[in-house]
Formats: structure tokens, sequence, C-alpha cells
């Protein structure tokens, strides 16, 4: 119930702008629905008025009285009923295909928005896939049952009501019997639509992993060659595809099994109704004619009665991916944003220092990454943190941030608790290189200028310089206007990072963050790479993370970090003479080097 509740609060957050439109759409299939409930009515008066004159005919006294003229008038509203049934719910599904576009290009909109709020834990705990699966299967789930399903359900529900309305008024006893097996047919319809909108939820769930299978395995793809992993990429493929498979085949079952069963009800149904009419016409008290319009006319109401309950039913599968799909979706928009203060405030640059003062974290209640952590960074300097893998040095990058915010503690800057200040600001602050650089579709230029869209060619080009990637730059055949991609291969990994570093230096950031910038390329793409750092460091406050120790020999600290605690600070030379663990680490990495 909280889950129907919710994604009818989603279909309405998006659909009530359109209000203007369901209006007149209902009153389309209003009269749509006037035209088909009433037309069965006629029928019967044409086969009462036909009786007539079939009686007038044999009969030689009357045969000059006998006339077509009312069963043809008769027969051409009936008609005229059905021509209008049909026109108008024409220009129903018309104005409701419009609501549909509009609506869920709007939803994808909305979803995307949604995602450039959201805090960065939901992206780190949440596969590409999935969130991809949402963006498409979701979307076109909802997409194609607005399209197709929505006219369907306004026509049954108005199909249904104006159905009943006219069977009560036509004849009470005859109206009960057709409704007789409603019950029935509900208890039916409510077992096989629980079953069904277990395995359709499954079935999105298993689609999502799959999704984020696939795409895993495409980024490896090269891994996965280079070590002649393709048999064991396909076998866990076929594991997770056979897993929708199944998932996909118990949710069309049980979704497809409900229309085949109103069917049978509805001929249930029409049997029941023929004979009862039979029954009322033998031993009843009207005549022949009105006795066997009364049982054509409840016979075709008995069919219509069911048709509207089939058309849900057809449609049900869909209609069940739908409010899985929105309720998948609606999860994303319920997410908390990134946390931000209401009145921001401005962060002109750092004057003195900046702390990290005795600062908890953890990504999971209880289980704690950093453990009081404390550093002192003065203006300009350059602080180095290092350590084995898992000590807590990306968390420390990644709360510098704000993609996390501490546990207990605080960072401040100037004596001002990061957390007060507008996260725009903050973040037009600090620049981040990080370890896989990052390319997006689009030009050099535009990739150079990503995090300043406004800035001009020679700035672009200045920044370039100063990365040391100019001179490649100008030498491909279109400059600086090279399509590229994150996927393109005809970057190496080093050029893909100077391009990064020359984005970060358009930026201009006051705290500069570089995360293990040199650790994926050769030794002289790494003294390129490591000479554009000195000048975007040169006068900067800057957090390296280092594991060629090599790279940050001149850094003005280091901060030793193991287990979530700081264990050493100091300079090199500082630290070399303390012999701990931070010597060790050096003294292997020139043995090894």
């Amino acid at each position: 119930m909280k889950d129907l509740k919710s994604v009818g609060k989603y279909y309405w957050h998006y659909l009530k702008r359109y209000w203007f439109g369901f209006i007149v759409t209902a009153l389309l299939i209003g009269i749509s629905t006037a035209c088909i409930v009433i037309a069965p009515t006629y029928l019967g008066k044409a086969v009462s008025e036909l009786t007539t004159y079939l009686q007038q005919w044999t009969n030689t006294a009357t045969r000059s009285n006998a006339s077509l003229t009312t069963f043809h008038r008769t027969l051409w509203t009936y008609l005229g009923l059905y021509i209008g049934d049909v026109s108008t719910l024409l220009i129903a599904s018309m104005i409701l295909a419009r609501i549909t576009a509009y609506s869920t290009g709007t939803m994808r909109v909305g979803l995307f928005r949604k995602m450039q709020r959201m805090q960065v834990k939901y992206f780190d705990s949440h596969s590409d896939g999935d969130i991809l699966a949402r963006y498409t299967s979701d979307l076109d789930n909802i997409f194609n049952a607005m399209n197709q399903a929505l006219i369907e359900i306004f026509l049954a529900i108005a199909q249904f009501i104006g159905l009943l309305i006219v069977m009560f008024n036509q004849n009470v006893t005859m109206a009960w019997v057709t409704m007789a097996s409603t019950p029935v047919s509900l208890i039916i319809a409510a077992f096989v639509m629980k079953k069904a909108s277990v395995a359709v939820n499954r079935q999105q769930e298993d689609i999502g992993q799959l999704n984020g299978y696939i795409n895993e395995q495409v980024t490896a793809q090269k891994v996965i060659i280079t070590n002649g992993l393709q048999k064991d990429s396909i076998k866990g493929f076929k594991k997770h595809n056979q897993t929708v498979r199944k998932s996909a085949m118990s949710g069309q079952i049980w979704s497809g099994v409900l229309n085949p069963l109103m069917q049978g009800m509805s001929l249930l149904n029409t049997a029941i109704v023929i004979f009862f009419g039979s029954w009322f016409a033998l031993n009843g008290t009207m005549s022949t004619g009105a006795a066997l319009a009364l049982v054509v006319v409840f016979v075709n109401y008995a069919q219509q009665y069911y048709q509207p309950i089939m058309s849900l039913t057809s449609l049900y599968g869909m209609i069940q991916l739908a409010i899985t799909g929105a309720h998948r979706v609606n999860e994303v928009r319920e997410q908390p944003d990134e946390i931000a203060p209401l009145d921001g405030k401005t962060l002109p640059g750092i004057k003195d220092d900046l702390q990290i003062d005795d600062v908890h974290f953890s990504y999971l209640p209880g289980k704690e990454i950093l453990h009081g952590v404390s550093i002192s960074v003065h203006k300009g300097e350059m602080v180095a943190l290092v350590g084995p893998t898992g000590s807590g040095k990306t968390t420390v990058m990644n709360l510098l941030n704000r993609f996390y915010d501490v546990d207990s503690g605080a960072i401040t800057i100037d004596g001002t608790d990061i957390r007060e200040f507008s996260l725009q600001e903050l973040r037009r602050n600090v620049g981040i290189v990080l370890q896989d650089p990052q390319l997006f579709s689009g030009t050099i230029a535009d990739n150079i200028r990503f995090g300043d869209p406004t800035a001009k060619m020679d700035r672009v080009i200045d920044a370039a310089k100063q990365a040391n990637i100019h001179e490649f730059i100008t030498s491909l055949p279109k400059g600086y206007e090279t399509n590229v991609s994150d996927e393109q291969s005809v970057f190496s990994a080093g050029q893909k990072q100077l391009m990064s570093i020359a984005r970060t230096i358009l930026t201009n950031p006051q705290l500069l963050i570089l995360d293990e910038a040199t650790s994926n390329v050769d030794t002289v793409t790494e003294a390129n790479i490591q000479a554009a750092m000195d000048r975007v460091i040169q006068g900067r406050t800057s957090f390296v993370i280092a594991h060629r120790l090599k790279t940050i020999l001149n850094a003005n600290k280091i901060v030793v970090l193991k287990d979530g605690r700081v264990i050493e600070q100091g300079d090199h030379q500082a630290l070399l003479k303390e012999n701990g663990f931070y010597a060790e680490l050096y003294r292997d990495q020139m043995v090894t080097d």
C-alpha cells in the first residue's frame, strides 16, 4: 500500500499540469461511453420493431400497415452511435498521446536533474547498470503503459460505470444477474495480480543486475581479452541472463494468465444471462417481442460488462511494469539531496589555513574508517598523504570536497566549517585530478573548458601549454577541434591525464586535490605530468595522494595514514630520521625502483 501511494504521488507530480487535457479527454470518453452503452438499447428496439413488422406482414389483415421506416431509423441511430464512439475515442487518444510524450519527457529530465543533486554515496552504492536501467527500461515501461494503457483505463472505467447505470435503468433483476459472477472474478484477479506483482518486481531487479554486469564487462573488455577470460565472461552473462529469463517468464505467465481467465468468466457470465433471460421470457408477463429484445440487450451487456475488465487484465503486465518502473524511478526522486546550508557563506579563497580537526567518519554505521584524523595545512602548502591501501587517503579527499560529511570533528577553512559554505562556492575553489582521467564527448577544447564553459580560446590554449599537452594537440589534424570521448583509445592514459590537468588549471582552484595522478603512466609521461602538476600546485594549497614517494619528496608536509589513523607527520627528511613506517616504505620503493 505504501509503495502504491508513493507511485501515485510520483504520477500526480508529473501529470497534474495536464489537468485540462485530462478533463477534455474525460468528456470525450464520457461521450464515447454514452454512445457505446446506449447503442445496445437501439439494437433491442430494432429487434422489437423488426419482430412487430414481421408479425404485421404475416397477417393479411395488418399487412398494409407494416413498415420498415422506424426499423431503418433505429438502425441509422445505432450506426451513428458507433461512429460517435469511434470519432470521440480517436480524438481522446491523440490528446493522451501528446500528454504521454510530454510527461515522460519531463520525467526523464527530472530524473537527470535529480541525479545532479544527489549525494555521491548513492552512486558509490549502486551499479552503473542499475542506474542506467532506471533511465532506459523503467522509463520506457512507463512510456509504453501510458501510451497504450492510459486510454484503455479511462475507457474501461467510464464504460463500466455507464454500463451499470444503463443496465439498472433497463431491468434491475437482469442487471443483478449480469453482475452475479463478479465476486468470483475479483477473487481470481486479486490472487493472480498479487503473484504477478511479485514476479514483475523481481524481473526489474534482475534486469538492473544484468545491466550492471554488462556495463562491467564492456568496461573491462581489454582486461578480459588480455587474460583470455571470454568464456568466463560469457558464463557469467548466461547466469545473469538465465535469472532474468526465469523471472521474466514467471512475470509474463502470471500477467498473461489473467486475461484468458477473465475471458472464461465472460463466457460463463453470458451463459448465465442467456439462461435466466430465457427463463424470464418464458415465465414472465412481457410480450414475446419485448422479452426477446430484453434477452438480446442483456446478452450484449453481459459481453460488454466483462470487456472493461478484460481490457485492464490484458494490459496488466504492462501496467505492473509501469508501476514497478515508477517505484524504482521514484526511489531516486526520494533520495536526499546534498546537504547544503540555506544561507551558505561565500568562500573567497584560503587566506590562512585549512584544518582537519579530530575527524571521525564511517561510510556504513558501526564501521568507522577514520579515527580522529587531524591535519593542519597553511596556505600555499603541499601536503602529501601516503599509506597502504585502505588507510583512508581517498576518504580524506572525499571529505575535503564534501562528497561526504564527517561524523564528528570538523574541517575548517580559515576557522569556518566547510559545512557552512555554499556547496557551489566550496567546489568552485576546489580542483580535483583523479587517478582515472574522465573525458567527455565533444572536442578537446570542450573537454578542457568543461569546468568553465565561458572560457575563451586563448585561456584554453594557455591551460594546455601549462599542462604540457599543447604540442600534442596542435599535431592533430583538427587540433583543438578534434572530437574525443572517454572510450576513444586514440589518446593514451597520460594524454588524457594531461587534458584533465589542463581542465583543472583553467578553473584556477584555491585548493587542489591530486589523487594518484601519475600512477597509470610510464616514466617519461610521468615526468611531463609531474612538471604540469608542479605548475598547478605552485602558490596553491594542495593535497596529493601518491604511492610513488619520489613524486612527493618536496612536499611541505607528508602525512602517513594507516588503518584510518595518522601515525606520522613531517617533511621527507624528518620522517626519514624517525626511521618509522614512512622510512620503511621509502627504502622498499628505492630498492624496487
